[in-house]
């Protein structure tokens, strides 16, 4: 009987579901998008039943879709949008609130309190991270002081706290039926309270932001022969399979590119783009901006680490010139038309919707489209769209060639945005180094199938998750120096008119 691994990939826009066989083909697939909620400027939420629901729906649909018999499945892996915050009751398993997405900013002004009061080194020297809006800290000390359901759990000993990896597991294992309250180390690494040395919830941390430990999850390995739990899905018939494999969504795009060796980097382009730098069992704590994460920890094995430079608007620029602007109908149409002029025409967008992230971490920071004249028109637009991309990528490269010491020489890249090849050869005449595209593209979710196969001895080792990666197309750079350095400055200049808009 043929064997198969499941992924459950739920991301920022949809959740996903895919079977995948020892060779990684994808046999069964499902998708479904989820509504993104904005109650105010700035805010952005998710309803998390809705997230379960699809993830429910989308499971069965691949089982269903080739009649997969559950007993063929021998692993499920978990790989989420990081950050995005949920609080429930452990009695009724009731959100008390949606979920606080990653993107959201909300806790700025708790940002600029903290910062006043204990300075930004604290947090880097424990977890690697700054004090930002960005990760889940902030945004559970937001729903504690705002939501009275919030304290009144917190009393009684029934509040839960989980990034969306800890909701799916809870609830899939068994929810309030003894569900299983875990998440894994990449993801806990994305809280702001997770010590990155120890990998350990930091006692100092949750004292100062007065989080109760008895709300956190257990940290475990992303790849875990020990199994988190058992899968008790049982409509139309009962699915109980091992999840023993979890990781963020990021780390899991890097593993699924096969970067396995010290120095390999990745840039997913969806939502967000997010560069990747394996730096292996070694700790950078970042001197230009970037964050130090962990990557991935196989059992108890020593974790591996990673320097990240996260950006919060590529795909969602396009996306805001197709629903707020009406300038294109899909997301597609966008390189139609930049591709009907020869060059920008000194035209910079600038997309810090809820501020700049790396390597600027500017809360402070708000969108801007600058060099306009009578000459500009929507092709020119849709051009420094897809250029702005390229250049946030570029600010984050720089980064980490200075924390390196080295110039990255080829980056693997992934994500939505990838079949547009304007972008594309832009990013490697931008970056002066070679792009490659790998032959699966669904690299996000294939990290999370990795997880889960080397779990339970599905795929033997990492050697063999190296040899299944193939190269599908590179773009290698052919701009001219001048002209570079005469792009990027007019990028730097526009970054700087964008930001102290809010004070």
């Amino acid at each position: 009987m043929q064997k198969y691994v499941l992924a459950i990939d739920q991301g920022t826009t949809s959740t996903r579901s895919i079977l995948f066989d020892k060779q990684c083909n994808i046999i069964s697939r499902s998708q479904i998008e989820h509504e993104q909620i904005f109650p105010q400027p700035g805010w952005v939420e998710h309803n998390p039943v809705e997230i379960l629901n699809n993830t429910y729906h989308t499971m069965l649909e691949v089982i269903e879709k080739k009649q997969i018999k559950p007993e063929q499945i021998v692993s499920i892996g978990i790989t989420n949008q990081r950050e995005t915050t949920i609080l429930w009751d452990r009695l009724t398993g009731e959100p008390i609130h949606n979920a606080i997405v990653w993107q959201d900013d909300r806790t700025n002004k708790l940002v600029n309190d903290y910062i006043k009061s204990k300075g930004d080194d604290f947090f880097r020297q424990k977890t690697g991270l700054p004090i930002s809006s960005y990760f889940s800290a902030l945004k559970i000390r937001w729903l504690i002081e705002n939501i009275t359901e919030a304290r009144d759990l917190i009393h009684k000993n029934r509040l839960l706290f989980g990034n969306i990896d800890s909701w799916l597991i809870w609830n899939l294992t068994g929810g309030t039926q003894n569900g299983v309250h875990i998440t894994d180390v990449s993801n806990a690494s994305r809280t702001l309270l997770m010590n990155l040395e120890t990998l350990t919830w930091d006692d100092d941390i949750l004292d100062f932001f007065d989080i109760p430990k008895s709300i956190l999850p257990i940290i475990r390995p992303s790849i875990d022969s020990g199994i988190y739990g058992y899968s008790q899905v049982n409509n139309p018939y009962p699915i109980e399979i091992p999840i023993c494999g979890a990781i963020g969504d990021q780390q899991a795009a890097t593993l699924g590119q096969a970067c396995l060796n010290k120095g390999d980097s990745k840039n997913t382009y969806g939502t967000g783009c997010f560069i990747m730098y394996n730096t292996d069992e070694e700790i950078i704590y970042s001197k230009h901006g970037l964050l130090t994460t962990v990557y991935f920890q196989m059992n108890n094995d020593p974790p591996k680490y990673a320097l990240e430079g996260s950006i919060a608007n590529t795909g969602s620029l396009v996306q805001w010139l197709r629903d707020n602007l009406n300038l294109i109908d899909s997301s597609e149409e966008i390189e139609l038309l930049a591709n009907k002029v020869k060059d920008n025409g000194d035209v910079y967008i600038v997309p810090a919707f809820s501020g700049l992230l790396a390597p600027h971490w500017r809360s402070d920071a708000r969108g801007i489209i600058m060099g306009i004249t009578r000459y500009t028109n929507k092709n020119h637009i849709a051009r420094a769209a897809l250029e702005s991309t390229a250049f946030q990528t570029k600010e984050i490269i720089d980064s980490m060639n200075k924390e390196v010491g080295v110039d990255l020489t080829t980056l693997k890249v992934d994500g939505g945005m990838v079949s547009n090849d304007l972008l594309m050869q832009f990013q490697a005449d931008i970056l002066n180094c070679n792009v490659i595209r790998p032959k699966i593209s669904e690299t996000t979710s294939l990290g999370a199938a990795f997880a889960a196969g080397l779990a339970i001895g599905y795929w033997e080792d990492i050697d063999e998750i190296r040899n299944i990666w193939l190269k599908e197309k590179q773009w290698s750079p052919t701009m001219s120096t001048n002209k570079i350095e005469t792009y990027y400055s007019k990028w730097k200049q526009t970054v700087e008119k964008s930001l102290n808009w809010i004070s």
